[in-house]
């Protein structure tokens, strides 16, 4: 596991230029794959441990199959869960189906459902692909991978690193906690604006997440 060595030892400026050259071509080889998106994508986020036939399986999938029906693409980690689900319904759609996974130490499996597909070695390589293939984020439940892409994602909008996407949570029930965490807390002491929640869409119809996002690029590209 590269991640880890580098994280963990200390190295010899030799071993430093070696890895800082091999997540530099990862970066190379992740734009590239990016650059073979021929239409707008939206990111998929969410567990990798729900299973078919599951509500939020299901929901991703539907959600997936309804961009895919618009002409788009749908990025998601590659593998299982909201991953697989996300990916299988783009392909019902005839939309354009990315997957960029992620080498760790308990395998993870690349899903059967992608048009594109890369896998990473390093996190943060990967994860700015999801922002830079993106014209929009779908956020279904998850645990610490998918808190992560949240934040992460609400950080480069809030600090203007990427331009205001949409996020759109999934699954009304299972935010509403984290919601009311940022309103009671973080928003009366001043830890964030009340502006930054207007960062965040929350729905349980699949119909309405798509029906924003493309809203929203169609406002930002002056499209009819």
């Amino acid at each position: 596991m590269e991640d880890r060595r580098l994280l963990e030892t200390h190295q010899t400026l030799a071993e430093l230029r070696q890895h800082s050259q091999l997540i530099a071509d990862e970066f190379f080889e992740g734009f590239e794959a990016v650059e073979r998106i021929d239409r707008p994508a939206v990111s998929f986020f969410g567990s990798a441990r729900v299973e078919e036939g599951s509500a939020t399986y299901e929901a991703a999938r539907e959600t997936a199959r309804l961009f895919g029906e618009a002409g788009w693409a749908v990025v998601t980690g590659g593998g299982p869960g909201v991953m697989e689900a996300a990916n299988r319904g783009c392909k019902e759609g005839s939309g354009l189906s990315i997957g960029f996974n992620i080498v760790l130490p308990h395998e993870q499996g690349t899903n059967g459902f992608l048009d594109i597909a890369m896998t990473f070695r390093h996190f943060y390589a990967r994860k700015t692909m999801f922002v830079k293939a993106a014209e929009g984020f779908c956020v279904f439940p998850g645990g610490f991978g998918t808190a992560d892409e949240l934040f992460e994602s609400l950080t480069l909008i809030q600090t203007g690193k990427v331009v205001h996407f949409p996020v759109v949570l999934f699954d009304a029930e299972y935010w509403t906690p984290l919601l009311d965490w940022v309103r009671t807390r973080l928003v009366p002491e001043g830890m964030v604006s009340p502006e930054d929640l207007e960062l965040l869409s929350v729905t349980d119809e699949p119909a309405e997440a798509v029906e924003w996002v493309l809203a929203s690029w169609t406002q930002r590209n002056g499209s009819s």
